[in-house]
Order: structure tokens, then C-alpha cells, then sequence
């Protein structure tokens, strides 16, 4: 997304080593204003996503991790861990009349790492801020007010 900021692309912590999740399992963390997703595979590899799960957006670190896979809890979308990419799109009872309606959609991955005791994930740590920055000219644009006159 185009902004103000340039993109600055750097590792930076997102949750204690501590709480990593054990194999199988998967977490929540924030990395440079980012809602990030850390899931571990049963031989103990660490992978980090975009922690919402298209098309209704609820926490992907609700998840179950199997084989290569995470599964979104509530529509049963299952994506890769490496890619993000969708393997299987919304097969569950309510996920098929929901799934229907939406595309498939992957999640964003990202490079992570352990260093010292946190897991650090690479992130634009501009991104929010480029996202942001749209939102006053949003919400006047939206007033008549983008242009700097009154209705």
C-alpha cells in the first residue's frame, strides 16, 4: 500500500520464546503494529502469518496446526504454512454458504526467527502507519471536508 512512510522491512520481537505454543499449537503476537500468528508444526518448526483468516476476519492463532496446514477454527479454511496459501476453502457446514460468497484468500506470511528469548517476525514496521495515514482524509472526504470547504 502506497503512503507517506517508505517501507522499512526489519525483524522485530513479537512474542517470549516462553510462550511459544507447543507442537501442533498456535499463538497470538503483535510485531510492528501487525496481528501476527505463531504456529508451530509437530516437528517443532516455527512459521508466522497473518492472524486474520479471510473472508470474516476472526483470529487465525484459534487455529490447529496439522501436518503443513493451519485450519481456521470457525469455517475450516485450511492454509499453508509456508505460503499462506489456501489449501482447502471453507468446508465446514457454515463455511460453505459463507465460502461461497467470498473468493479464497490466503494470509500474508512472514520470515521469523528466534533471537535471544523472543521469536522477532520481519514486518514493514511502516505498513500501519501508511494505513493510517488514508484515515483522516477518510473520515473528512466522507464530511465534504477532504478539499478543505464545507459541504
Amino acid at each position: 500500500m502506497a503512503g507517506p512512510f517508505k517501507p522499512a522491512v526489519k525483524y522485530v520481537p513479537c512474542i517470549d520464546v516462553k510462550d511459544l505454543p507447543k507442537p501442533g499449537g498456535a499463538t497470538s503476537g503483535v510485531a510492528g503494529g501487525l496481528a501476527i500468528c505463531i504456529a508451530v508444526d509437530e516437528k517443532g518448526a516455527v512459521y508466522a502469518l497473518g492472524d486474520k483468516c479471510p473472508p470474516v476476519n476472526q483470529p487465525l492463532s484459534f487455529g490447529k496446526v496439522s501436518g503443513n496446514t493451519i485450519e481456521d477454527p470457525v469455517l475450516g479454511t485450511k492454509f499453508n504454512l509456508k505460503t499462506g496459501a489456501v489449501e482447502d476453502w471453507c468446508p465446514s457446514g457454515i463455511g460453505k454458504l459463507l465460502g461461497g460468497i467470498f473468493d479464497p484468500v490466503g494470509v500474508p506470511t512472514y520470515a521469523c526467527k528466534k533471537s535471544g528469548s523472543s521469536i522477532q517476525v520481519q514486518v514493514d514496521v511502516n505498513a500501519k502507519l501508511n494505513y493510517e495515514s488514508q484515515y483522516w482524509s477518510g473520515v473528512l472526504d466522507a464530511q465534504g471536508k477532504a478539499n478543505g470547504k464545507y459541504y
